[in-house]
């Protein structure tokens, strides 16, 4: 059998390394941190209505579970030419790469002035405690955002930019101070969440007036200094404290190796997630450079439907069955944006979009929804369709 060596320990690379261990193949998976960091729940961290502990799951646990190798090390360069994988502390071969370590950032100036829900998970734990403190002072100004990238449109991360604010104020609200507080989200784009429909944007305009909260929008941000955001035409936003999460770019490691780039810095593949010119390798999930309708979004459920088709191709490769699953025709946008008290169900295809308000019982199906992300990583629930 193949050596298959997967690089990245997030949703695709551990979704791929699951698929291809139950068919018995020799699979590797090198991560630069020792646990599952899972994302889309970590929007409670800061109000403290869960823990890092609880967001986390131990990757030597999964392998375990699995049957795949572990490899906790930090990649510096892929050499495609020849088949090998440079590490910070070896060197490592394979017969099949699968390149699934996520993206870099676009780099703003001062972006070290601001804290970013989607940046390294530690980040969380400070964006907690900045709370905290202002809390404690019982009044401020809270800035988030988040910003775009010109050449790659697909790499915005607004949901948990959004996610976040609604369970700010929720917080602030329960503990009767929200009116002590200014909320203001800011945006370059004249309509942040377009991608999200009409009717999506029209209700998230609803939920900031009943919320009272501000926004910036249409001016690109020049920079980020110490409790203040300046934008294109030198206007400025004061804040205590400032969330923002910067759009995707290319993975810095990109830089360094062989692979071929779209002009964004994302690596090129095809329908089947095969990388151009490059037989006996894949990119999946944020480092890949997909394509598709304009409104297209990289999000999590994406990156695991690029996981199992990979698994699928390359398991239908090794045992010349010849027939390829493509990710394009599963192409959406599927969340549950939640806001503290409740969530709104969004949903958009080629052929429909909308959001469906889910008070109380979308808060819930949520948290349900991280307990079922752990428990399946760790083999304890079955896959749902769909999911």
């Amino acid at each position: 059998m193949k050596k298959v060596l997967i690089l990245g320990g997030g949703f695709a690379g551990l979704e791929t390394a699951i698929s291809l261990a139950k068919k018995n193949f020799d699979v590797t998976v090198v991560s630069n941190r020792d646990y599952f960091y899972v994302y889309p729940i970590s929007i409670w961290i800061p109000t403290r209505e869960s823990s890092f502990e609880n967001v986390s799951v131990p990757l030597s646990d999964i392998s375990k579970r699995w049957g795949f190798n572990l490899i906790i090390d930090d990649v510096t360069s892929i050499q495609s030419q020849k088949n090998s994988v440079i590490l910070q502390n070896q060197t490592l071969s394979y017969d099949i790469l699968v390149v699934a370590m996520g993206s870099g950032k676009m780099k703003h100036d001062g972006i070290e002035n601001t804290l970013s829900i989607c940046g390294e998970p530690k980040m969380s734990l400070e964006i907690r405690d900045e709370l905290d403190k202002l809390i404690e002072k019982g009044s401020g100004k809270i800035a988030f955002g988040f910003g775009g990238n010109p050449k790659d449109k697909a790499g915005v991360r607004g949901g948990p930019g959004f996610e976040l604010l609604f369970n700010v104020h929720n917080l602030l609200k329960k503990k009767k101070i929200r009116e002590n507080f200014d909320l203001t989200f800011f945006a370059p784009m004249s309509v942040p969440g377009a991608r999200m429909g009409e009717k999506s944007v029209d209700t998230m305009k609803m939920m900031f007036d009943r919320y009272n909260i501000k926004n910036r929008y249409g001016k690109k941000i020049k920079s980020f200094l110490p409790k203040t955001v300046t934008f294109e035409d030198n206007s400025t936003l004061e804040a205590d404290l400032i969330m923002f999460i910067p759009a995707n770019a290319g993975h810095k490691v990109l830089e360094s190796s062989d692979l071929p780039l779209s002009e964004s810095g994302f690596i090129k593949i095809n329908d089947f997630c095969e990388v151009e010119d490059r037989d006996n390798i894949y990119a999946i999930g944020d480092i890949a450079s997909i394509q598709g309708p304009d409104w297209k979004a990289k999000q999590g459920h994406i990156a695991e439907v690029m996981a199992r088709n990979t698994a699928h191709n390359i398991i239908s490769e090794e045992s010349n069955e010849g027939i390829k699953k493509g990710y394009q025709e599963h192409l959406n946008i599927l969340c549950v944006m939640d806001t503290g008290d409740g969530a709104a169900f969004v949903y958009r295809d080629n052929k429909k979009a909308f959001m469906i308000p889910m008070p109380f019982i979308g808060h819930t199906l949520k948290k349900l929804w991280g307990m079922y992300a752990k428990a399946r990583k760790l083999g304890k629930f079955p896959r749902i369709p769909g999911m």
